[in-house]
């Protein structure tokens, strides 16, 4: 898979990364603390114990809280001949950055032998390869589901849909009830979810078509599915894009009753006190078009890397191929509460279990969330005019001109 490139900006950050790791030699060291960089929040000192029972091996992670933390690490930290043995990062164009400046260390093994024992899928492996070979490895992998209140839906008699046309009826019994089917939100981040549903849900090639350049945001058939998300808005389907309150408390206080999101939003959901399988559930989102032999599921991935020239890099290495198998992605589900990527590890609940074991059938294809999928200065612009669209609804045409001009100002320079 290629992608396309970053600014000279994180060019020049990452050529600081390449001096630090420069400086450091290599180690064979099997066992011990292995120095962990981090722009997450997770709580990976809990985790850490989980790898010094199975390998002898524990996490010391340093955290940033946010990119541009992170970032201003990568421009002063990494100058010392201490890089870390392993830090996260980004797929899409920020992995692409360093492996074309050489800073990663290539997985190729790691992903042949995980593909060889059933550990995770051909479609996550898609994400990490650049030019043929496989960089870093996944902490986790988010699948994209529609999570429901149970309760509005039980007390409506609901049926969970299995199609579009279903869900549509469903949608419309819930604004009959005087309660928004779905959550919709304009700005950054989240501008973009409806707009990848439906464009991935009509035709997927016509999606990464749309995210590389080959298919143009004015073209009839992106008019077509703005429509579709016209007519929908028009229904009274969703919630106010404008409003402050988050999607978890909406659906607590059953004003809406779906909400799209990846897996990883089951822990949100646990902190306005909502449980899994009493209070919320998740089902596939159905295909638009019922002709599509495919169902694709977006998915969104967190990736660990290992420094070319750390001096940690076996130790890192070790760690990055372990995570990827059975125990670790079990025990990172039950920390977590998220679906697990190896099809082989035990989902935290039950209502993950049963969708990861759905998701396993070849009629599922994978594709990368828009967010992370579209270069920066299209998505920057999506986000813009998708917020437009939803706050202002009518002829989608201004709207998509608007995405294709900075389309083709990227892609006239890359």
């Amino acid at each position: 898979m290629k992608f396309p490139r970053k600014a000279a900006a994180v060019t020049a950050a990452l050529a600081i990364v390449a001096s630090a790791a420069g400086c450091a030699g290599s180690s064979s060291a099997s066992s011990g603390d292995l120095n962990f960089v981090t722009d997450k929040s997770w709580d990976f000192e809990k985790f850490s114990a989980v790898g010094e029972e199975d390998i002898d091996i524990a996490l010391d992670p340093k955290y940033y809280a946010d990119q541009n933390a992170f970032q201003a690490f990568i421009k002063q930290s990494f100058r010392s001949n201490k890089a870390p043995g392993l830090f996260t990062w980004h797929t899409g164009s920020p992995l692409e950055e360093l492996v074309a400046e050489g800073l990663v260390v290539e997985t190729t093994d790691i992903w042949e032998k995980a593909i060889a024992d059933g550990d995770v899928s051909e479609s996550v492996k898609d994400l990490y390869t650049i030019d043929g070979a496989q960089y870093c490895t996944p902490i986790s992998v988010d699948d994209w589901v529609m999570y429901y209140d149970k309760r509005t839906f039980s007390e409506l008699g609901l049926e969970v849909p299995t199609t579009w046309d279903e869900m549509m009826a469903v949608s419309d019994t819930l604004v009959d009830a005087g309660i928004a089917p779905f959550w919709n939100s304009g700005g950054n981040p989240w501008a973009f979810v409806w707009f990848q549903i439906l464009v991935a849900g009509t035709d997927v090639e016509l999606y990464e078509d749309l995210v590389s350049g080959e298919a143009k945001f004015t073209d009839p058939e992106v008019v077509d599915v703005m429509n579709v998300w016209l007519d929908m808005k028009e229904k009274g389907y969703f919630s106010d894009p404008g409003s402050k309150t988050p999607a978890e408390t909406q659906i607590k206080d059953q004003e809406i009753a779906m909400v799209p999101f990846g897996t990883w939003y089951s822990s949100t959901l646990d902190t306005v006190g909502l449980e899994s399988g009493k209070d919320w559930g998740v089902f596939p989102i159905p295909n638009v078009n019922a002709d599509q032999e495919v169902v694709p599921v977006a998915i969104e991935t967190a990736p660990i890397c290992v420094p070319e020239k750390s001096a940690q890099r076996d130790l890192g290495l070790k760690y990055s191929e372990w995570w990827m198998g059975t125990n670790a992605q079990t025990a990172w589900s039950e920390q977590q509460g998220n679906l697990p990527f190896n099809p082989k590890a035990t989902a935290a609940t039950e209502e993950f279990q049963k969708i990861g074991e759905e998701y396993t059938d070849p009629k599922y294809t994978f594709y990368l969330r828009y967010y992370e999928a579209a270069p920066a200065p299209i998505l920057t612009a999506s986000l813009d005019e998708f917020t437009g669209f939803m706050t202002n609804p009518g002829d989608p045409m201004p709207y998509l001109e608007g995405i294709q001009r900075a389309a083709d100002e990227y892609w006239s320079e890359h």
